[in-house]
């Protein structure tokens, strides 16, 4: 039942999905119906993978079919500066670097949609109506079945942070998380924990203590735990694990019980935007019952609509985890994200102490 409810669709990117290194846009195009009323194109540009657009693009155009959709998907670097070198050239921005889409629309380049966000859409997941929050995606564990010959499955931080400081050798080299240095969701993740958690840089040595693998992807730590070379997953956005978990019997899904980090994809529409007549049908539709249904019953997004509950819903999630869940309001709170000698300071610290043990071996030996 756990499997089924993760793979329908929760799931999570504060800032950066993908590395920025990542491949060229990739284009899809959706040709309206030859007999169907013409309305104005499309553009939406997106950090959002085409098999999780797809279902959402496809059901917009059945109840739309005058409309010729054209979508790029980029990473999230390379769609902040596309939109800054280019404002009036994309009708829809769509993003999980929550902080970057803040401050664009903080600086007066959304449209304001009153008319297109449900008056009971929650408001932590827009702000003055111009974003709007349409995903909930936990941030989640991974563990491979392996694990048990060591130790019992962690369920939240306090169980991960004991198991890896009582089985540090058993488990060198077979953790694997980001490396916020060189991946933006690694250093988002970490930012937000270490507000939440007054452990967190205990965890960050431990990690450290058991010479975890740092990487960019949620993909890189799916390969390894697929292929069993890692025994646990930290920090795995849950959207793109859930549906691997739920083809592989030797690994597990968890998402922490203590608190659990939420990740959510913003979308706006440009005040310059070539087609707002389109963007708005768009926008209606991606916040309407129709589009969070598709969310939830076609991709692992997790749907935010407040009437809708069941398997890939928000509500659902809510009703196990509670407050546990903790999705970041969106605010002036997210630009300091994007505030260059805190984030040196931060990532700072983090090496310091994800090398704490190093040191203390190094004076033990003194």
């Amino acid at each position: 039942m756990t499997r089924h409810l993760l793979a329908r669709g929760f799931f999570l990117a504060l800032l950066y999905l993908l590395p920025f290194h990542a491949l060229a846009a990739q284009i899809l195009h959706l040709t309206a119906s030859d007999d169907a009323i013409p309305h104005p194109p499309l553009v939406i540009h997106a950090a959002l993978d085409p098999p999780q657009a797809r279902p959402l693009l496809a059901a917009f155009q059945r109840r739309h079919p005058g409309v010729d959709i054209t979508y790029r998907n980029l990473t999230t670097l390379a769609l902040h500066e596309r939109f800054l070198a280019h404002p009036g050239e994309a009708d829809v921005m769509i993003s999980s670097a929550m902080p970057w889409q803040f401050a664009l629309a903080n600086a007066g380049h959304a449209r304001p949609l009153r008319a297109h966000i449900p008056d009971d859409w929650p408001v932590w997941a827009h702000w003055r109506r111009e974003l709007v929050a349409f995903t909930f995606e936990p941030i989640v564990m991974v563990v491979h079945r392996e694990l048990a010959q060591i130790s019992a499955t962690p369920r939240n931080h306090a169980d991960l942070l004991e198991l890896l400081a009582t089985h540090p050798e058993a488990l060198a080299g077979r953790v694997a998380t980001y490396d916020p240095a060189s991946s933006g969701a690694g250093y988002a993740y970490a930012m937000e924990e270490s507000r939440l958690s007054p452990r967190y840089w205990d965890l960050v040595a431990a990690l450290g203590n058991v010479d975890a693998q740092l990487v960019e992807t949620t993909s890189q730590m799916l390969d390894g735990l697929r292929d069993g070379r890692f025994l646990i997953g930290y920090n795995l956005l849950g959207s793109y694990a859930a549906p691997v978990v739920e083809d592989d019997p030797d690994l597990t899904l968890i998402i922490p019980d203590d608190y659990a980090l939420v990740t959510q994809r913003l979308a706006f529409v440009p005040r310059q935007a070539p087609n707002p007549a389109s963007a708005s049908l768009f926008m209606d539709f991606l916040v309407s019952l129709e589009g969070q249904r598709t969310l939830a019953d076609a991709t692992t997004l997790g749907a935010l609509h407040p009437a809708m509950s069941g398997p890939g819903t928000a509500t659902q999630l809510r009703e196990r985890f509670g407050d546990a869940l903790r999705p970041p309001d969106l605010g002036p709170g997210l630009l300091a994200g994007l505030d260059r000698l805190k984030r040196q300071a931060l990532l700072a610290r983090w090496q310091r102490e994800f090398q704490r043990a190093l040191g203390n071996d190094e004076k033990s030996k003194q």
